[in-house]
């Protein structure tokens, strides 16, 4: 739905709870509304049923009325109960329409809260408001209009059928109800000062942990794990003695609803019992009066809940607006005209910066840069460089004093201007949730079209200047692709494994045991030694094998199974006494077929086995995926029996004949594989992918595919991968592909895939891709080693000098010489500025830093 005028000009935190009700979907909510008028009928007319069915079909003994009115009692009921059913599904999609547009408008407007507000605001708060809090109050909101209307007039019409029965009836029932009116608003009233604390109280417990989720690796490395549990505990009991009073005044308006309840038919029967004894109401009349009765409490019972669910949806949805009520500090789009494309001229005029305790971080500060030039800030731990540089991106605003840049005064300049400007790289980047691509793109995407997000070319471009480029090749290599995403390079991939099967293979042969049909690969599973293939459904992933029949009665042919389940326990056995003091620590199963979390099972499994061919079929299963998984050269906890070997070896030409049907070239037995080993027997196409070195392995790694084979020595592998695969892709024009692929890998939650230095050459390479005209380093090379540091500085001396303006926070004062000014800050203020030798003759400021530095 589309915002109104009025919607831009009320604040999102200073509309009112009915502002959205009031204002959103009116006409589903007029629909909503005849469709309650209508359902009234259908809840009043099986009362007057109900009369007529005893007064007149069973008093005169008129079977044809008594079908007729029964008939039209049922008929009535069963549309009342669908036109219920409607309005709950109505006021439902209602209620969750109008919070998908709170929710949404109002992170639009928290994304766009001051800096300083997140700076003291913790991330839990946010998080639990804009979650679980607005959820509770999206409840309320369908039936905001609805409830008290259907509910008013339900009550009207059943209190006005009671007074056409009996007016003296229907007055005494009613006398409850004033009672009611005090009674239940007061406890109410109770409940909401309680119910505001425990708001407040979980929004604490959030906070804590969150704080420790964040610091996890703190907690580990101080064993501080009692201080978060002491942290926690104190909220923990807050909230538990809260909830006690909660529950308890909660109780009490249940109690005093049921009291009241029961008052009526008290009444009913004590008087109108009375009345119909002495002929002054007929049985008819007093059974519709008593189900009238019972009705009327219905409606009367909604409008009570409404009130408390009134009352809980406006203390949470006001305690979420005051949290955000603040003032985005600047426009987020320019008023009716582009983005100024600006030069990078910037002027700062007597600035001020304080925190809201009043220190003065910074004071005093002049400094004027002009367009394309590179400035460097430097200064002791403490002295305003970061802040300086956060004033300049409009992170932060000056407490006092002007900054503008190219004459627009920064207060005039919405966010879409100053991003489409200026590039900043923090200290400690963000990497966001997704791929590397997406991370890359991400800066430029929120200032471009799609039309105009740079090409591949020169995405990896960049990816090469900032030194990245090593990284995104190997993460392309560890992609498995789909047959979809594979179909345009197939042929060339198999190409590079010829060529390292055949001119490379010398190279390769000390950090790989390739695949070879007739022999047995001891740097490969026992599963992989008899599948000695894939399927794309997964079918013969070793999990599934022992409940696969075909493969089982395999195992029971090659007379496999019980040497198998042996090993199975030898290793289960083995493990379970050695592991048994480590069993927390995943260094120690690095090198065992048992993983981590299954050493529970395992060592529960030993306790109870007598020997090594368990009856039970669960403990069978486990031995054999244990047996499976052992790969003889990496696994050294047992060792495999030779006679093994070779029965191993007749198991896989065995599988692939009646396992999965295919053909192999009998004349020359397992030494040579066909083109038609894809072929069944039946002529159609398997799923099962051999391995076969024509064929590509699509369950497998790029790398895997490549290599084709199992890998030895993964140090030796990657310095070869470096010094000669990574030449040989390059003559295939394969490289730029596989640097594609490696942008889709996935840097998981805040880029926890990726190492300290990836991450800063990431968000870089995010910052020289977006070109701003002006660019902002606060210590953006501070994570990088010796080499990547020196490259990034060549590359701003070489490839940005007098083409951008370059403002630097930097620590490494032999950086400094690059610069065409050096400003120096002390106590948040500039002391001196100057050239690199300029300074060093001042023998100043900067010439004890340098001299400290050093």
């Amino acid at each position: 739905m589309k915002k109104t005028a009025a919607d831009n000009s009320v604040r999102i935190t200073e509309r009112s709870l009915f502002y959205w009700i009031l204002r959103r979907h009116r006409p589903m909510q007029l629909f909503l509304l005849l469709v309650i008028v209508i359902s009234l009928f259908f809840k009043v007319f099986p009362l007057e049923m109900q009369k007529r069915i005893i007064n007149q079909a069973i008093y005169l003994k008129d079977t044809h009325l008594l079908f007729l009115y029964c008939g039209l009692y049922i008929g009535a009921v069963t549309i009342a109960g669908l036109l219920k059913y409607a309005i709950n599904v109505m006021q439902l999609y209602i209620g969750q329409k109008i919070l998908v547009e709170m929710r949404t408008e109002l992170y639009h407007h928290v994304l766009q809260l001051p800096l300083q507000f997140y700076r003291k605001m913790q991330p839990g708060t946010v998080i639990s408001a804009m979650t679980a809090e607005l959820n509770a109050i999206g409840f309320f909101l369908g039936g905001a209009i609805a409830i008290p209307i259907t509910s008013v007039l339900t009550f009207i019409v059943f209190i006005g059928f009671m007074f056409n029965l009996n007016p003296l009836l229907a007055l005494l029932s009613m006398g409850v109800y004033p009672l009611e009116i005090i009674v239940i608003p007061f406890l109410q009233k109770k409940y909401n000062r309680l119910n505001k604390k425990r708001v407040k109280t979980t929004r604490s417990m959030a906070n804590v942990v969150n704080e420790s989720i964040s610091g996890i690796h703190e907690i580990h490395g101080n064993a501080s794990y009692r201080l978060e549990e002491k942290k926690l505990s104190s909220y923990i009991q807050q909230l538990y003695a809260l909830l006690k009073k909660l529950f308890v005044i909660k109780y009490g308006i249940k109690f005093a609803n049921n009291l009241f309840q029961s008052m009526g038919p008290f009444i009913l029967f004590l008087v109108g019992g009375y009345m119909a004894i002495n002929g002054q109401f007929t049985l008819g009349a007093l059974v519709a009066f008593l189900s009238a009765y019972e009705k009327v409490y219905d409606p009367w019972k909604e409008i009570i809940e409404y009130y408390q669910s009134y009352q809980d949806a406006q203390v949470r949805y006001q305690q979420i607006m005051k949290i955000f009520d603040l003032d985005p500090a600047h426009a987020l789009l320019p008023s009716s005209r582009d983005p100024f494309t600006l030069q990078g001229n910037i002027s700062m005029k007597n600035i001020t910066f304080s925190v809201p305790s009043g220190i003065k971080l910074l004071e005093g500060i002049n400094l004027d840069i002009a367009a394309n030039e590179q400035i460097a800030f430097v200064g002791y731990s403490g002295s305003g460089k970061s802040t300086l540089s956060l004033l300049i991106a409009q992170l932060y605003d000056a407490s006092q004093g002007t900054i503008s840049i190219d004459n627009h005064h920064m207060d005039e300049l919405s966010k879409l201007d100053v991003s489409s400007n200026v590039a900043m790289i923090a200290q400690q980047p963000f990497i966001f949730s997704g791929t590397i691509r997406e991370n890359l793109l991400y800066g430029i995407q929120a200032i471009v079209d799609e039309n105009h997000v740079p090409d591949r070319s020169q995405v990896l471009s960049v990816i090469r200047q900032v030194g990245l480029q090593d990284d995104i090749i190997r993460f392309g290599l560890q992609a498995v692709l789909t047959p979809e995403q594979c179909k345009p390079f197939r042929e060339k991939f198999l190409r590079m494994r010829q060529i390292i099967q055949t001119s490379l293979k010398k190279d390769f042969e000390k950090s790989i045991e390739f695949y070879d049909a007739s022999a047995y690969l001891y740097y490969s599973s026992i599963r992989d030694n008899i599948v000695f293939g894939d399927s794309l459904s997964g079918e013969f992933v070793i999990e599934h094998l022992p409940d696969h029949s075909s493969f089982m009665e395999l195992l029971r042919e090659m007379k496999l199974e019980k040497p198998l389940l042996t090993l199975g326990y030898a290793i289960a056995t083995q493990s379970v006494a050695l592991l048994a003091d480590f069993q927390d620590d995943e260094f120690f199963f690095r090198d065992n077929p048992m993983e981590l979390e299954e050493f529970t099972t395992y060592a529960q499994l030993i306790d109870r086995l007598n020997g090594p061919q368990p009856k039970d079929k669960e403990a069978r299963r486990l031995l054999l995926i244990l047996a499976l998984r052992f790969i003889p050269e990496k696994h050294s906890i047992i060792s495999l029996p030779s006679a093994m070997e070779a029965k191993i070896l007749g198991a896989r030409r065995r599988f692939q004949e009646i396992v999965i049907h295919i053909d192999t070239d009998h004349g020359n037995g397992l030494e040579m594989w066909t083109p038609c080993l894809k072929t069944c027997k039946s002529g159609e196409q398997m799923d099962f992918i051999p391995f076969c070195p024509s064929e590509y392995m699509y369950t497998h790694t790029l790398l895997d595919n490549i290599l084709f084979g199992a890998v030895k020595s993964e140090n030796i592998l990657d310095e070869q991968l470096r010094d000669i695969a990574e030449q040989a892709f390059q003559d295939e024009k394969l490289l730029d592909e596989v640097m594609d692929i490696g942008l889709n890998f996935e840097v998981g939650s805040k880029g926890d895939r990726l190492s300290g230095g990836q991450k800063q050459k990431l968000a870089i390479a995010r910052a020289f891709l977006k070109d701003a005209p002006i660019l902002i380093m606060d210590e953006a090379t501070a994570s990088l080693d010796n080499t990547s540091q020196a490259r990034i500085q060549g590359l701003l001396e070489t490839g940005y000098k007098g083409k951008k303006t370059v403002i630097a926070v930097i620590h490494r004062l032999d950086l400094t010489p690059a610069y065409d000014r050096i400003v120096v800050l002390k106590a948040g203020r500039i002391v001196e500025q100057g050239t690199y030798d300029e300074l060093m003759e001042r023998k100043g400021a900067f010439y004890d830093l340098a001299r400290a530095d050093s």
